[in-house]
């Protein structure tokens, strides 16, 4: 690689960050947004907010889907490709995903483009993570990764806010369109200060698909899948938490998720530097806190003060695991890097998925909006326990593998 001023090098790692940004304000903002595209494109709406509510929630299922099928597609196909190339080619498919969803004229067709739209969002994370890793130097992935994934912590804090306002203000395609200008500025960026990585002609689809044998891979994406949902058990409800259980004025729910995303841009920053120095620790450590935050809301979030508190407290112990999972799905990926980086976010959709529906069958029970809290914690316990069986197969594993080679080298000496 050609060496690089420092000038190119912060513009190239801003370019990522900005992608990030960019995949935040689309993903998130369209929750903001849902009474408003409803109203526009759902017959009957009005009639029946709550079941059209329900119905534009498909959106969100969607956009989900079209990351849980996109992430290993795309790492898998792209296996031999430049990684620089195919962040080019994701930022591209981003853009006409979203100026394809900014004109649909039926819910139908939009539900659709939302699905196209989010195809590229975890490859892109994670080619960008690995790039961030390459740019920044040897011994730095975990801040190369929190690097990548800053974009997307500071939209809950900036983008998605503005994004919501405009689509309320003009109209809720224009929240799409400006997306797909944060996207067109992050691709002419890249263009102009990626440096070329070339591909690895010896990798091949089959290779990239053969690490998925390694059971270890599963236990960390089950890690992610279950672990994460506690954050959104949570998340998902905390406009009704704010507003029902706190008594604080719908006018109050902008500002405690911007609790949430400050919480969740600190929480990255040190995930990031503690899984660079000690991997394990940061995961085992990372799941613990956020148990213990989780339990927190449950118990005190009903207390307009606790609530910010602990909306705080969520974001950064959820965000400190990120870029520890997405770091050791990368490791025991071995040369299947990209294929580890972008299960991840494949996996915290899902987590998405299962953590909002869990939160949600809770509150249809009568059980109150606190409840999912508790929810939140129980997934983040089983997240836990699955760490510590990962972090077990792998010792095993290194026994194994040590015992092997001790069996080898008497087996050598004996024969001479």
């Amino acid at each position: 690689m050609t060496q690089l001023t420092p000038l190119r090098r912060g513009f190239a790692l801003f370019a990522l960050a900005l992608g990030g940004f960019g995949i935040g304000v689309t993903e998130f903002a369209t929750m903001g947004l849902l009474p408003d595209i409803g109203r526009d494109l759902i017959p009957g709406f009005e009639a029946e907010p709550t079941a059209g509510i329900a119905h534009a929630g498909i959106l969100i299922t969607a956009y989900a889907l079209g990351v849980v099928v996109g992430a290993p597609t795309f790492a898998v196909l792209a296996a031999r490709v430049s990684q620089t190339k195919l962040a080019f080619w994701l930022l591209v498919l981003f853009i006409v995903g979203t100026i394809a969803s900014a004109c649909m004229p039926t819910f139908g067709s939009l539900a659709v483009f939302r699905f196209v739209a989010a195809l590229p969002h975890g490859a892109y994370f994670g080619v960008a993570s690995l790039l961030a890793a390459r740019i920044m130097g040897p011994g730095k992935q975990g801040q190369g990764i929190a690097l990548a994934l800053s974009g997307l912590t500071i939209a809950n804090v900036i983008g998605v806010p503005l994004a919501t306002w405009l689509g309320q203000f003009a109209g809720w395609r224009w929240a799409y369109v400006l997306v797909a200008v944060i996207f067109t500025t992050t691709l002419l960026l890249a263009l102009a200060f990626l440096p070329r990585f070339p591909g690895n002609p010896q990798r091949s689809p089959v290779q990239e698909l053969a690490a998925l044998r390694n059971p270890r891979i599963w236990i960390m994406i089950a890690v992610g899948s279950v672990g994460f949902g506690g954050f959104f058990a949570v998340y998902s409800y905390i406009a009704e938490v704010t507003t029902r259980e706190a008594g604080l004025p719908a006018g109050a729910v902008p500002w405690v998720l911007a609790c949430v995303g400050v919480g969740m841009t600190i929480g990255n920053i040190l995930g990031g530097w503690a899984s660079d120095r000690d991997l394990t620790r940061t995961i085992i450590v990372g799941f613990s806190l956020f148990i213990v935050s989780l339990v927190g809301y449950s118990l005190f979030a009903a207390g307009p003060v606790a609530l910010f508190g602990f909306a705080f407290a969520v974001g950064l112990t959820s965000s400190i695991l990120v870029p520890s999972i997405q770091s050791r799905l990368i490791r025991i990926s071995d040369e299947a890097a990209l294929l580890g980086a972008a299960l991840n976010h494949a996996a915290f959709n899902v987590g998405n998925s299962l953590g909002a529906w869990l939160g949600g069958l809770v509150i249809a029970a009568g059980l109150g909006y606190l409840v999912p809290g508790w929810v939140g914690a129980i997934l983040a316990g089983t997240g836990l326990l699955l760490a510590l069986v990962s972090l077990a197969v792998e010792r095993r594993d290194k026994a194994r593998n040590l015992n092997t080679v001790g069996v080898r080298v008497v087996e050598y000496a004996h024969a001479r």
